[in-house]
């Protein structure tokens, strides 16, 4: 069977509810869903599959942006800038970005900044590395980065001090403000490397000794990818996703 093959099975799977939300039977409606099934479409190149249901993400998606600009994953209203992120970088893939309020989303990310030039996931909370991808990321994605130019040293500081643990969040922050020649490179590729603990039967984990998982895998790809590993395809750091893919849907190269 081929990953089209799997992803038209799965898409049948889903059905429309009266609020215009693609959902799957006896499961609640999540934001990181959404996101991860955008993501599906693009890696299988199912353009005209993603053109059809960008109507039915995009009310969806936009109708979970608050009134203070940021966004929750369900109906529950859980506000996290994790969901600002997956919110913003799903609407720019279905080329729908302005059909939320960017400007008070842009604002709400900014108020998440603290004074060591972290993110949180609200304003107030501790910065994290994740976090912190997930802030820059958006900004990226809305060409606001310039809200972080006045304090990108002490971020890429914070950043750098973490250089060990969470590589593909600090790696792609830093890349995003310009700071990745800040780090020890060659380091992290060979820890990323050590974290190959079953040479034999493939797979990446977190940290070296620990169990492998697919999350890590693709993520200690994407860093080796933004690394420059050889034969490793390129990344973008704010989609994390092929540059290729991002080229094809959304700059249509």
């Amino acid at each position: 069977m081929t990953c089209n093959n799997v992803l038209d099975e799965k898409v049948t799977s889903f059905t429309l509810n009266d609020m215009g939300e693609l959902v799957a039977d006896k499961h609640v409606r999540y934001i990181l869903m959404t996101e991860k099934f955008t993501n599906e479409c693009c890696f299988s190149e199912q353009v005209a599959l993603l053109a059809t249901l960008d109507m039915i993400h995009m009310f969806y998606i936009a109708g979970l942006q608050n009134e203070d600009g940021s966004f929750s994953g369900d109906i529950w209203g859980e506000v996290d800038t994790r969901f600002s992120y997956i919110s913003i970088c799903c609407l720019s893939i279905l080329k729908c970005l302005d059909k939320s309020n960017v400007k008070k989303a842009v604002d709400y990310i900014v108020s998440c900044k603290n004074r060591d030039g972290g993110f949180g996931c609200t304003p107030g909370a501790e910065s994290h590395a994740a976090q912190i991808f997930c802030c820059v990321g958006a900004l990226a994605i809305t060409g606001s980065l310039h809200h972080v130019d006045i304090d990108k040293d002490l971020l890429g500081w914070w950043l750098c001090e973490r250089q060990v643990c969470y590589s593909w969040w600090v790696l792609s922050s830093l890349i995003m403000i310009d700071r990745v020649h800040w780090i020890n490179k060659a380091k992290l590729v060979k820890f990323i490397l050590d974290c190959q603990v079953y040479m034999e039967n493939g797979g990446i984990s977190d940290r070296p000794e620990d169990a492998v998982d697919i999350y890590h895998t693709y993520l200690g790809v994407a860093g080796l990818s933004l690394l420059e590993y050889p034969g490793v395809q390129a990344i973008d750091p704010a989609y994390a996703l092929p540059v290729d893919v991002i080229n094809r849907i959304i700059i249509n190269k």
